[in-house]
């Protein structure tokens, strides 16, 4: 018994906390009662253990009690979410998002955001699978005809970039005209008065700027990519 108002009940919904894992049980989460957590049971979670939640993740469950009376955390359907949310527009593309995985699939991750849109998470959007209930910080990357958004894991491509690559790109962009008169096959001598780093140092981090298709390499110069051809300029 309590006289604490909880967040969830039987017909109530919540995102409630992960405290802690039993691989022979499911997980504990925080629902707001005192001195006692509740369980999720592991039929409610994925085969792989690798892809449970952890600690710190959160679920979105009500409660639920059992033919013996005892109590347990019942995690939202997928269908539940799409009740939630609101249509994605246009302007949303390149913004970041945060949000916490609801469903695993073999086509990708399902996530709802913080601001109650649905995403998707392509597998060639994302390093590792994310777990279920896992909290991600994701950018826009496309607004899908449902209303819903495409997403990635991956950093944009400047902020992928080292710290030689950024000052070849601050270079760029200050410059009155967007262009580094020095090349792969300038004078390691000239690289080094002009930007103070190695020739090696140079190639690399103009490798990575061409590969990232911020800068394309010219006669005598490289130069920065218009904006609008540029991978993110959306």
């Amino acid at each position: 018994m309590t006289t604490k108002q909880l967040a969830i009940s039987e017909s109530q919904y919540a995102f409630c906390p992960v405290v802690q894992v039993r691989r022979d049980l499911g997980v504990f989460v925080d629902v707001g009662l005192p001195d006692k957590d509740v369980v999720v049971s592991l039929d409610d979670l994925p085969l792989e253990n690798r892809l449970w939640p952890s600690r710190g993740d959160r679920l979105m469950i009500r409660l639920e009690l059992d033919n013996k009376h005892r109590m347990w955390g019942k995690v939202a359907a997928p269908d539940f979410f799409p009740q939630l949310a609101h249509i994605a527009h246009d302007d949303m593309k390149n913004k970041d998002v945060t949000a916490t995985v609801y469903r695993l699939k073999l086509a990708g991750t399902l996530v709802f955001t913080d601001d109650h849109y649905l995403g998707f998470i392509h597998p060639s959007e994302r390093d590792a699978e994310p777990r279920l209930g896992q909290v991600v910080h994701a950018r826009v990357i496309g607004i899908r005809q449902d209303g819903g958004l495409n997403l990635s894991l991956h950093p944009r491509a400047y902020e992928a970039i080292d710290d030689d690559a950024a000052m070849l790109l601050a270079v760029m962009q200050h410059s009155h005209d967007g262009r580094l008169n020095l090349t792969d096959k300038s004078d390691p001598a000239l690289i080094r008065q002009h930007l103070d780093i190695s020739k090696g140092a140079f190639k690399r981090a103009l490798g990575h700027l061409l590969k990232a298709r911020l800068v394309r390499e010219m006669d005598g110069y490289v130069e920065l990519l218009p904006q609008d051809k540029a991978p993110d300029a959306e």
